[in-house]
């Protein structure tokens, strides 16, 4: 019997580490691509930029405005599009409202105002939201009289300038998107607002610039952005299959051979999500639909012809971005057993000593995202040490996002289907100080929130294990449950705490 027990606990050791190496591989080989990514982003800091002159002869252009229950900015969405400089005999505005609140009355009204004003809007209501934000899209598609079709969602306010500054893009017939980089209303709101702006700096510098620059699958981010109304009908229309329709009808377009034109020079300002339920929601449907997306779209870009095996590589990584969480929490939950493992078979410390790959991927990420840094924020020595706190807020409130997100993963590559969620709008700027009063505010606890300071606990315990597991203890892993304990004491305090 004892030895079956010595057995089952050999076993049950070498399952640890080889689970705990496989996902440390793959982060590592995520970060490759990142580093790949740089030594683009770089080169592209060097070309110069060339711009297309005006279009003799303007189109037809096509404004889409899906909208679900967004009192709070509806008002000051349609205040700025309608003063988008742009012909109006060219242009029509198609408000795509699916919402049940009294939103639809006031945006009604609003409609109502504009069109009495001359203003080529419409309003288009349906009577379900079969398909969500795709379904909406795809009935608007139906009467859409624009030759390209400009997509904005409700916290997005382009500049008067914007459809002239994009639409030059599509002089080459075999552009069917140009997206344009977000912008951050509100990036220092809050701690939270900080990090999902520097998230989301790396994607649309690093990650867009670097794909687009090699010609890789890259993605239309669902908003900001113009489609060849030509190229959406090619590509089999909108989908409602996945919780990010953007990212389907990307890849669908790419397999067909469309180019896509990202623009980092024009930046279209949003407000990022300000609570805890708001991050939260947003995030289960971005990383949920990846996972979708890589299980509907992974096999038909391997099958693709004309697409280099380097493409392939590349997207495939892209597709399995989100997985990179279940990755990171399985590290993170199987690094505390391992330390214990390595004091019970000292023979196996070589093995262990890969742990080291979690490092360097560490300094890839930290090394990548600097660059971005001192893109936005200029570089020397004040600036570096504002990234080093910048880049730890973000690395251990990521780690601390990674059970929520996990789900996420899980559900999408199991198939299972959810409702898309939409990620509450605030208006910051006017109802700031009376958030705890807001219509949209989640006042209800997530169960989430108790499974984060169970992990935020274990973490702790984690450390403390350092100081007695061996004589003269192990510190190797210590800075790491440091980080994992702070992200997910951070975020589950975020979870109990009300609007303000």
């Amino acid at each position: 019997m004892e030895v079956n027990y010595t057995l089952f606990l050999k076993l049950f050791a070498y399952a640890v580490l080889t689970v705990y190496i496989g996902c440390l591989l793959m982060i590592f080989f995520y970060s490759l691509t990142q580093l790949n990514m740089l030594k683009y982003f770089l080169r592209y800091q060097k070309v110069k930029k060339e711009i297309p002159p005006p279009l003799k002869e303007l189109p037809r252009i096509t404004i889409q405005l899906p909208l679900y229950n967004e009192y709070y900015v509806v008002e000051r969405l349609l205040k700025c599009i309608t003063s988008l400089n742009y012909p109006q005999h060219l242009l029509q505005i198609q408000v795509l409202d699916d919402s049940t609140d009294e939103s639809l009355s006031l945006t009604k009204r609003l409609v109502k105002k504009y069109q009495q004003q001359k203003i080529p809007i419409e309003l288009i209501t349906r009577n379900q939201r079969k398909g969500f934000k795709a379904g909406a899209l795809k009935n608007g598609l139906k009467t859409a009289n624009g030759d390209y079709v400009a997509l904005f969602d409700s916290d997005f306010l382009p500049e008067s300038d914007w459809l002239l500054k994009t639409i030059p893009y599509f002089s080459d017939p075999k552009v069917g998107v140009v997206q344009t980089r977000w912008g951050h209303l509100n990036r220092e709101h809050s701690i939270l607002t900080e990090v999902q702006a520097f998230a989301l700096d790396a994607h649309f510098l690093l990650e867009q610039i670097g794909r687009n620059q090699q010609n890789h699958f890259i993605n239309f981010n669902g908003t900001a952005g113009i489609w060849r109304k030509s190229c959406i009908l090619d590509a089999g229309n909108w989908e409602g299959d996945t919780l990010t329709e953007d990212l389907d009808l990307s890849y669908r377009a790419q397999l067909k051979h469309w180019k896509f034109c990202y623009l980092d020079a024009v930046v279209t300002p949003a407000e990022l999500p300000i609570t805890m339920e708001a991050i939260r929601s947003q995030q289960f449907r971005w990383n949920k639909g990846g996972a979708e997306n890589f299980r509907k779209m992974m096999g038909k870009v391997l099958r693709s012809k004309g697409h280099s095996f380097s493409v392939k590589l590349n997207a495939f990584f892209h597709l399995l971005n989100s997985s990179m969480f279940l990755n990171v929490l399985l590290v993170s939950i199987l690094s505390v057993p391992l330390l214990f493992i390595k004091t019970a078979y000292p023979e196996l410390t070589l093995v262990f000593n890969i742990s080291a790959l979690f490092i360097i991927s560490t300094l890839i990420f930290f090394s990548c995202y600097w660059f971005i840094h001192k893109r936005i924020y200029g570089g020397g020595t004040a600036s570096f040490l504002n990234y080093i706190i910048r880049f730890t807020s973000f690395y251990c409130l990521a780690m601390g996002f990674s059970i929520h997100n996990t789900v996420a993963v899980i559900e999408g590559h199991l198939g299972k289907k959810s409702s898309f969620i939409r990620t509450p709008k605030f208006n910051i700027d006017s109802q700031k100080k009376a958030l705890k009063n807001h219509k949209y505010a989640q006042r209800k606890i997530s169960g989430y929130t108790f499974l984060e300071i169970v992990l935020a606990l274990y973490f702790l315990f984690g450390m403390c294990s350092a100081f007695f597991v061996t004589s003269g203890g192990d510190f190797g892993m210590f800075l790491f449950h440091l980080f994992l304990f702070v992200g997910f004491a951070s975020i589950s305090y975020h979870g109990l705490k009300k609007p303000a």
